[in-house]
């Protein structure tokens, strides 16, 4: 077997793809925020972490994940 055939396809999803785009954004806001001394905005980007998180999860719940109905996989 080769190491092609048991490749799960991690992060090749729209569903992941979402969720880690979301989480750098709010920690690109959060380290500004906590270098300015901003504490309401890095908490509200903390917030926003967690909404990216639930976010990649509820898209792969409804098939925008790896291998979901809604997901084409790109062949390499």
């Amino acid at each position: 077997m080769s190491a092609e055939s048991t490749e799960l396809g991690h992060g090749h999803s729209p569903a992941a793809w979402t969720a880690v785009t979301v989480m750098l954004i709010a920690f690109l806001i959060g380290t500004i925020a906590f270098w300015l001394d901003w504490a309401w905005l890095v908490w509200a980007a903390a917030g926003l972490l967690v909404v990216g998180a639930l976010l990649g999860w509820i898209l792969a719940k409804v098939g925008y994940g790896v291998n979901g109905p809604k997901s084409a996989p790109k062949e390499h």
